[in-house]
């Protein structure tokens, strides 16, 4: 009986050992063949813009190819559930933007927990919205704005990219600050809504700095405010809703995600990498000439950045009843 036991404990041991040893031999020449980043939007828009713009320096840096898949649909939460489904091991990465702490809020019969399948890595960017009005609306500042819509018996029509997207709720946070009525009127992403401002179809919207700001420049529409703090590089002469409305604050970023569980060191040596790469100035000043300044961070600092705003969004989403089927 002795000696039997005495095999079975060193036969557990070995298996144990062995189990033990999986994830070490999994970070080991890692990267070792090619990675996937997953952009949960259409090709086009603003976090498919950014990624196209940063993986390339990104797989030179890591000596490896990255191929970026499209998985658009449901804001964001098609390509989201894919990505926590995937093995926590480093080759499936997603780039996601504010939306992924929307959508447990917003929509019913998600598969997935922010928290538990996802592990935050870096912050990308960060970036404000930009209160547009098409040329032909004869209002320059927020007080204006603000004045046009108590002086209309209906309030005032204003496009979005889609009911719970961050522009979405920026305008629900405006609306509610400035004591007005507003029209929503909701678009299948923010590319047509703001071609819509252009034409005059429709007075207003907030879009999103990283996708609007070449036509603010262009004078295409007019970029009366920004839902950030202070003047941005990019349009200084545009001021913040804020001096008009205290502490008003909307602002959407971009960050990198893995499935939780990803063994530490392959989550620090993206954050790493990424990081190196966005702090590149060419880059760098790129993406600031983008409307969306670049925000590396540690894997720690974004998680933070992540929780609050799942309490935030969650919070505006309840309290204006927005509600969206999965």
């Amino acid at each position: 009986m002795k000696n039997k036991e005495s095999k079975i404990t060193r036969r557990t041991a070995l298996a144990a050992g062995v189990l033990l040893a999986r994830p070490a031999l999994a970070q080991e020449g890692w990267p070792n063949r090619p990675i996937r980043v997953v952009v949960p939007y259409p090709p086009g828009g603003g976090s498919d813009t950014v990624a196209r713009l940063i993986y390339p320096r990104v797989s030179a840096r890591l000596g490896q190819s990255i191929v970026i898949e499209n998985r658009g649909g449901a804001t964001g939460s098609i390509g989201e559930a894919a990505v926590a489904r995937s093995d926590p091991d480093g080759y499936t990465l997603m780039h996601d933007a504010a939306a992924i702490t929307v959508n447990p809020s917003l929509l019913r019969g998600l598969t997935f927990d922010v928290l538990r399948d996802f592990q935050p890595v870096t912050q990308a960017v960060t970036f404000p919205n930009l209160l547009l009005a098409s040329p032909s609306v004869p209002v320059r500042t927020v007080a204006e704005v603000i004045a046009m819509a108590k002086a209309s018996p209906r309030g005032l029509d204003w496009a979005s990219s889609g009911p719970g997207s961050n522009q979405h709720l920026a305008l629900v946070l405006f609306a509610r600050a400035a004591g007005i009525t507003v029209n929503h009127v909701p678009y299948r992403g923010g590319g047509p809504a703001v071609q819509d401002v252009i034409a005059g179809q429709i007075p207003f919207v907030f879009g999103s700095a990283s996708g609007t700001t070449i036509h603010a420049r262009s004078g295409a529409v007019r970029a009366i405010a920004h839902t950030g703090t202070g003047r941005l590089a990019a349009l200084p002469d545009v001021p913040a809703v804020a001096e008009t409305l205290a502490d008003f604050e909307a602002l959407d970023w971009q960050g990198v995600f893995v499935r939780r569980g990803t063994p530490e060191p392959i989550v620090e040596r993206l954050a790493d990498e990424i990081g190196a790469v966005l702090r590149e100035p060419e880059i760098a000043e790129r993406l600031t000439s983008l409307g969306a300044p670049p925000s590396p961070m540690r894997p720690a600092q974004f998680e933070a950045i992540v929780r609050a705003d799942l309490e935030k969004w969650g919070r505006v989403v309840r309290e204006a009843e927005i509600r969206l089927e999965g």
